[in-house]
């Protein structure tokens, strides 16, 4: 859908010859007007949502309870700054048990007591397999990006060594079975194989550990609870999860299987729309503090495919916030999406980005403040003809021979082939087939005939 911003109009008001200020009178209804020189703008409407730079909830990596929140909503985070802790003495026993094991398989060298190498092998490989399905599942609950990142990385990287290392004891249980190798040799790599399975298993356990302290990621302003709670999970981009390449970066933690139940009075698990205090029960993945970052404000809208091929990284735009009428926000298109997405009409649409830019608003006094998530309607001006050749839109008629004008020669009607480029929704740019001076029917065209006398 398109339509000519406020500015625009503005220009239409000064052609006075143009509009319905310069139509002359007519008994008939129909109304000529003078082709003039004009500015034109043609404009995009793009609907559109207020993002965040980047949203990041925190989540409890392990069942406990909630043992300190070092932050009160409405307060100013760091990147770094620890916003509360978790006492998990389930976690705390993994990771001893996971420590124990791991030393014992060290003092031993990894090698089995049992001497039936392929049945110790099956068993290896089974307890390794269910190491590391947890490790993958437990790092899962891990919010901070960066860190649950680096730990899926580090589960793939001992996975891949496992099966090196596992592929090897095959190998020589196989040739112990044919008399071609030693059972030390088997039992050696059984034992390396079972190494990296309780290493693996401890750095998990660690880990997790580790996040019971739960630090900002991102520098911004706390909300307690998850995003569902204060409206931060209304972001659009948050669907995009990491950084949108060139565009606007989305923190890209958010509360995974978040339990609902009692409140802590009842000792249940508070769900993401409870209000977590110090003593409540928390679950993986329990969505504790919920971090924006709205140092750089930014809107995100979905562009007809029929438009899309007119929006540009820079092109600029006029802001309307369905939260504060008559105020004129200015934006600055940062991306646009390759890959296509499906519109709420069912379409074919495309994702655009836009930086907020700078804001007026006529009463002079300071315009408010957008929120995440609020609706918006983004005026996108994909193409400007200064100082051209303009009629009104109301001038044209399609024939079969294409676009045309009723041009005025000597008082009667000749009908005007013209070629267009700049298409506004009142004015419209003429590139060939009309010069300025020339007398053109602006209102009630439909009732013209070639020849017909015009006052």
């Amino acid at each position: 859908m398109r339509r000519t911003p406020l500015a625009a109009l503005v220009t239409v008001a000064v052609l006075l010859g143009l509009g319905a200020a310069g139509c002359e009178p007519s008994t008939t209804g129909i109304g000529t007007g003078e082709v003039r020189r004009a500015t034109v703008v043609e404009v995009v409407d793009v609907p559109a949502s207020v993002t965040a730079r980047a949203v990041a909830t925190l989540a409890a990596p392990a069942e406990g309870t909630l043992a300190r929140l070092s932050v009160e909503p409405g307060a100013t985070v760091k990147a770094g700054d620890i916003v509360a802790v978790v006492d998990s003495p389930a976690a705390q026993k993994r990771l001893a048990d996971a420590k124990a094991a791991l030393d014992a398989a060290r003092r031993s060298g990894g090698r089995p007591a049992q001497i039936d190498l392929s049945g110790v092998q099956r068993q290896v490989d089974a307890a390794a397999a269910k190491s590391f399905a947890d490790a993958r599942s437990a790092a899962g609950q891990i919010t901070d990006a960066t860190v649950r990142t680096a730990l899926l990385t580090h589960i793939d990287a001992a996975e891949q060594n496992y099966r090196s290392a596992a592929q090897t004891s095959q190998r020589l249980i196989t040739q112990v079975q044919r008399g071609l190798a030693s059972v030390g040799s088997a039992l050696s790599a059984l034992g390396a194989a079972r190494r990296i399975q309780e290493k693996t298993a401890y750095d998990l356990a660690k880990s997790t550990v580790d996040a019971l302290t739960l630090r900002a990621p991102i520098a911004g302003v706390v909300q307690l609870g998850g995003r569902s709670g204060g409206g931060a999970g209304a972001d659009p981009l948050s669907e995009l999860l990491g950084a949108v390449g060139g565009g606007l970066p989305v923190g890209a933690a958010s509360a995974a299987g978040a339990t609902s139940g009692a409140g802590a009075a009842s000792g249940g698990t508070p769900g993401v729309d409870d209000v977590l205090v110090v003593g409540d029960r928390v679950s993986a993945g329990t969505a504790i503090v919920t971090i924006v970052d709205v140092s750089e404000l930014g809107l995100v809208g979905e562009v007809d495919e029929t438009d899309v091929l007119l929006v540009a990284p820079d092109v600029t735009a006029s802001v309307e916030l369905d939260a504060a009428p008559g105020v004129n926000y200015e934006a600055r298109v940062r991306t646009v999406d390759l890959l296509p997405t499906q519109s709420a009409r069912g379409g074919v649409a495309y994702r655009v980005r836009l930086l907020f830019d700078r804001t007026t608003e006529s009463t002079g006094s300071p315009p408010p403040n957008p929120r995440p998530g609020m609706s918006a309607v983004a005026h996108l001006r994909v193409r400007t003809a200064t100082d051209t050749v303009a009629v009104p839109a109301s001038a044209v008629f399609t024939s079969e021979l294409g676009d045309a004008v009723w041009l005025v020669r000597n008082g009667t009607a000749v009908r005007a082939q013209v070629r267009l480029g700049v298409q506004g929704e009142d004015l419209v740019q003429v590139l060939d087939g009309l010069t300025p001076g020339q007398r053109v029917v602006v209102s009630g065209a439909d009732r013209v005939t070639t020849g017909l006398r015009l006052q």
